[in-house]
């Protein structure tokens, strides 16, 4: 695989694993906004709430309860698969870096730099629908329960969106599709212009054992 395609293959999933660890551990995934006092703003994380004051900046959190209580199904399911993506990212990138050209390890082995780029693709694609599904899941999940205090005329605040963490979190998953994609396109026009290069290479020598045979 060309060394330019590998650098971009690297630092799109570089980007793509930090944006995904942003997402996880940061504490804004819905947002809301009081109009009536305009005087807050709450943010909603996998881990915490806070609420920031518009008029002096001051920030407050409460930490949510421990990891062993009991938690909303979409916060454990999104905890669960964003962190599993952040790890399978990780090691994507341990594959990437051990598998580019310009590292010195394996050059005299290239069958274990693609399998290295092979297991890393898997790894990103696998880490990007995780961290889509966990995102989406929390979304969904999110404008539900909102629609459902609606019609029983529950007091909700007038403006609910979905935070930067919850758009950070599904850019980072698109991004690790997107590498796991790029992997796989280059893998496989590599081994179509080898195969290509096998084939030239015997369709030359066929005529050289042709006529080394009828000279026998």
């Amino acid at each position: 695989m060309a060394a330019p395609l590998q650098l971009v293959c690297f630092f799109v999933a570089l980007l793509s694993t930090l944006f995904l660890g942003a997402a996880t551990w940061s504490d804004c995934w819905i947002v809301n906004a009081d109009d009536s006092l305009e005087v807050s703003h709450k943010c909603q994380g996998l881990w915490r709430k806070c609420v920031t004051n518009v008029q002096d900046g001051i920030k407050t959190c409460d930490q949510y309860d421990s990891i062993l209580a009991e938690h909303p199904m979409k916060i454990v399911v999104t905890r669960a698969l964003l962190i599993t993506s952040d790890l399978l990212s990780g090691c994507a990138l341990v594959l990437l870096v051990s598998g580019l050209d310009c590292i010195k390890g394996f050059l005299d082995e290239p069958r274990m730099k693609r399998k290295m780029h092979s297991a890393a693709g898997l790894a990103l694609g696998t880490g990007g629908v995780l961290g889509l599904v966990g995102s989406l899941w929390y979304a969904v999940n999110a404008y539900m329960e909102k629609a459902a205090h609606v019609p029983h005329n529950v007091f909700l605040d007038a403006h609910q969106d979905f935070g930067w963490s919850c758009w950070l979190g599904l850019i980072g998953s698109a991004g690790n599709l997107a590498a796991c994609i790029l992997l796989s396109c280059c893998l496989h026009s590599d081994l179509g212009r080898k195969s290509r290069g096998v084939r030239t290479a015997l369709q030359r020598s066929t005529p050289k054992m042709y006529a080394v045979a009828s000279r026998v």
